[in-house]
Order: structure tokens, then sequence, then C-alpha cells
């Protein structure tokens, strides 16, 4: 009896043992953040350590939740840890379960966008650090920082280097980048060219803000009817480059038909009326090495119906 006793005590004895070194370690874990809590934890940064098995649990959250994503978050966080995959951005939800999971690359920055209670998504960056025990992930430390202004600037910037800023189309840099990619492989594509034909009097007339004005209505009316392959750019004063890909020759003639259509609605809500605009293009089966004789050929046939319509004015 006394020999079963005496291994129950040993047993115990060595679990306790278990049990403060692993409590020790954790704390070890939790005083790794202490001076980065006492010096960052502030309006842009969020630190947590937090358990990702057997199931979601925060050992720690920074109270700076609050500040970001809206008052109580903290409170709810931490009776609700699930409730992170309900604010992620559907586009990063994938992001957070391969953390989780411990299959995400931990060795670069993590971008990831929140929802605060305004229901304006956060972006932030993280810097995350994955605790394993006995080969497995059981735990995730980082710390979040919020970006989104320094984001939102970035956005800006590259938006303004590919995009013309009177029509917000994409401006002739991007046009020539695009042009490039679609020279290198082969897909049916066609190249519209479309110029104004009354700028100048316009300007003339009414002066450059109308002429402006002129200008962007022309440039809606091109968007208005694009899909997202299709690239509409702005190369000059009064110049338009639409390029579409995997379009028949019928789509094209329909796009530019509803063009039209839109500029004489527009129009009416102008001081001259119709709005005058010459087009050509040209239509190819492969891509691939003419994009250069496909600009110039759509070129050439704008520049014919441009000198036609000024010969049937002529002859009035």
């Amino acid at each position: 009896m006394g020999i079963v006793v005496g291994g129950i005590l040993i047993y115990l004895i060595v679990l306790c043992i278990r049990l403060y070194n692993e409590k020790a370690k954790l704390q070890q874990r939790l005083d790794l953040f202490k001076p980065m809590i006492e010096t960052t934890d502030g309006i842009r940064d969020m630190l947590y350590y937090c358990e990702v098995f057997p199931k979601l649990k925060y050992l720690y959250l920074s109270p700076s939740i609050d500040s970001i994503l809206g008052p109580n978050s903290l409170e709810k966080h931490l009776n609700n840890p699930d409730i992170i995959f309900d604010v992620v951005h559907p586009d990063d939800l994938d992001t957070l379960k391969k953390k989780q999971s411990g299959t995400l690359n931990f060795d670069k920055p993590i971008t990831v966008r929140f929802r605060n209670h305004l229901g304006e998504y956060i972006w932030f960056e993280e810097y995350a650090t994955p605790v394993y025990k006995d080969g497995r992930v059981i735990a995730v430390q980082g710390v979040y920082r919020n970006v989104h202004s320094q984001y939102i600037l970035q956005q800006q910037l590259e938006y303004k280097s590919t995009h013309d800023e009177l029509t917000g189309l994409y401006n002739r840099e991007y046009f020539q980048v695009k042009k490039n990619e679609f020279n290198e492989i082969a897909i049916p594509i066609t190249v519209i060219v479309a110029d104004l034909d009354d700028l100048k009097e316009i300007n003339d007339e009414y002066g450059h803000q109308m002429g402006d004005r002129l200008i962007r209505t022309a440039a809606d009316c091109l968007k208005r009817f694009a899909d997202d392959e299709m690239i509409v750019a702005r190369i000059g004063g009064d110049e338009f480059i639409v390029m579409i890909p995997h379009k028949n020759n019928f789509e094209v003639e329909q796009y530019i038909k509803n063009v039209c259509s839109e500029m004489k609605e527009f129009s009416n809500t102008l001081p001259f009326s119709p709005i005058h605009i010459s087009i050509g293009y040209e239509y190819t089966l492969s891509s691939y090495g003419v994009m250069r004789q496909l600009m110039n050929k759509a070129d050439q046939k704008m520049y014919k119906n441009k000198k036609i319509k000024k010969m049937l004015v002529g002859s009035r």
C-alpha cells in the first residue's frame, strides 16, 4: 500500500513540476511583450498572444484595440475570439485561417484588413511568430500595426502613376505597359483609336474649362460601357485609345454604338451638341508581335473617318 501511495505522490510531484514549467514558459513568452507594450501599445499597434489549439483563446490582447476598431472591442474579442473572422475583410479571411492552422508563411509581414465599428476596413501590417509544441502550432504571438494612412497614400500614388488626372482613365504610361504585355502574348484583341473633333473650337468659343468638360464627358462615355478587361486610356489632349481583348467584331461594334449613343445623351446637358468624335479600330486574332501595326491601322482608319466627316460638312 505504501508503495502505491508513494508512486502516486511521485506522479503528482512530476505533474506539478511539468505544469509549473509550462506556466513559466508561457510567462516568459508574455514577458517578451512587456517592453513593446510599454512603448508601442498606443493607437497604432495591437499586440496579442493567442492560443490556436485546441481552440482560439487570447492570453493577451492590448487595450488599444478599442481605439482602433471601436469601443468594447477588447471585451468582445476576449469573450469570443472567433469574432476576428467576422470583422476581417472577406478577401483576407483565408490568411487568418492559414495563420490559425500554422500553414501561413510567417517569414514575411502579413497584410490584413479589419472592419471597425463604423463599417470601415482598416489596413494592418502584422508581424507574427508561431509557437510550437510537439511539432504543431499551438499559439501565435504578434503585433498588428495600423498602416491604413500609409497604405491609402501608397494607393493614391500608384493610382496617379497609372491614371490621367483630368479624366480618371489610364494614362499613356500605363497604356504603353499594357501594349507591350499584349505584344508578348497571343490573344484576340481590338484596338480603338478615338479623337475629339471640335476641341479647339470649343476652347476658343467657350474657354478651356469647357474644353476640359468636353474631354471628361467623352472619357465617361468611353468608360461607361467598358468591362474589367478593357484598357481605356487618354494618351493626349483629345486622343483616346481602347484596347479590347477577347472580344469579337460584333461585340466591339456594339461597344462603339453604345458609346456614340451615350455621347448624344450627354450632349443635351452641354452648351454644344452633339459631341463629335472620330473613331477607327482594328482587330487581330493574335496580338503577338503586332500591337504597333494594329495601332497604326486603327489610327489610319480614325483619320480617314475624320476626313470624311470634314468633307461632308464642307459640302453642305
